[in-house]
């Protein structure tokens, strides 16, 4: 997660937890910093105008001033993407269903256009189909490749092939899609000068690096698999 976007999710997470507070140890563990960066998010965030309190006491903490209102909710496009696809995991007929489908709507109209245009951009380069549970893979790799994909920055990995011999590769990548069960990253291999499927429970590695790259249209990878579709962050489709 790039600054800024840890930013907003910091204050969103302090509006969250309300006039009870967190501590500084909670959010490093949450957004996977050092205590020090939460003290500099934080004192960014004052800057800014936010009007947080520092606790004292063992570990330290917290607090939005219960003086001031807190301000509303916003999302991020990846948080409106993850939420549609959270809605698209829904299988039909599950209940709550028309209420998740009315909130996907609520958060993509409060998004301001440009948001809401990357959070359609976004929302096209991930595949899914609900019915099936998907195949777990390491918290830092998913995260490294949800930046790679969101910000256009080649991801270095360490990629474990089906014999058990481990390659590295720099990637592009084009697409997530979830079939079979399992969740593959669509990327073009710098190495292979190809686009390739790669395995997310077989990724052991993934860094996020500072090139940046042009990603391959999605008409380049072909059609969704028989059992998967196209997420979409659009409350019509």
């Amino acid at each position: 997660m790039n600054r800024t976007d840890r930013l907003y999710a910091l204050a969103e997470e302090l509006r969250r937890v309300g006039h009870a507070g967190t501590t500084s140890t909670r959010l490093a563990r949450l957004f996977e910093v050092s205590q020090r960066t939460v003290k500099r998010d934080v004192s960014a965030l004052q800057q800014a105008g936010l009007p947080v309190v520092a606790q004292a006491g063992l570990g330290g903490g917290y607090v939005l001033d219960a003086s001031v209102g807190l301000p509303p909710v916003n999302f991020t496009p990846a948080q409106a993407v993850a939420l549609a696809l959270a809605v698209r995991a829904l299988p039909a007929g599950s209940p709550f269903g028309t209420d998740a489908e009315a909130a996907r709507a609520k958060v993509l109209d409060a998004l301001p256009a440009a948001d809401r245009a990357r959070a359609d951009e976004l929302s096209g380069r991930v595949w899914s189909r609900p019915d099936r549970a998907a195949e777990v893979s390491a918290p830092h790799v998913l995260r490294a490749v949800e930046e790679s994909l969101g910000r256009h920055r080649v991801l270095a990995i360490e990629y474990r092939r089906s014999d058990g011999t481990v390659s590295r590769r720099r990637v592009e990548p084009a697409l997530l899609a979830r079939t079979g069960g399992r969740w593959y990253v669509v990327a073009w291999c710098q190495s292979r000068e190809d686009l390739r499927w790669f395995r997310l429970a077989r990724i052991l590695r993934a860094d996020l690096t500072p090139e940046r790259y042009d990603p391959r249209a999605v008409a380049d990878v072909g059609e969704p698999p028989p059992d998967a579709r196209p997420v979409s962050s659009r409350p019509s489709d």
